[in-house]
């Protein structure tokens, strides 16, 4: 079956998936728009189990203290490479 441009826009919009992710879950779906959204969430809970075993050990620690003494908060921001921690974007992401 010849999956249309219309068939993926819908089906994009419909779950916000990538283009490609839906045109493989219709082609893998034979077009079925229900069976499509369920092959993509069953693909995006298997991405996102395998990406929770990796490890984010690398990151910036930030301490605010208040003017006055009284409060202060601790803000972790972590990413899985020394790359990324050693970036300039990510090292001024929290500049305050």
């Amino acid at each position: 079956m010849a999956i249309t441009a219309a068939q993926v826009k819908e089906l994009r919009e419909m779950t916000g998936a990538g283009m490609m992710d839906c045109k493989k879950a219709l082609t893998a779906t034979e077009g079925d728009m229900d069976k499509a959204v369920e092959f993509l969430r069953e693909k995006g809970l298997a991405t996102a189990q395998k990406k929770a075993s990796r490890v984010a050990a690398e990151g910036l620690c930030k301490t605010l203290v208040s003017e006055d003494g009284k409060k202060a908060v601790v803000v972790e921001v972590n990413a899985e490479t020394d790359f990324v921690a050693k970036n300039e974007k990510f090292q001024t992401t929290l500049q305050m």
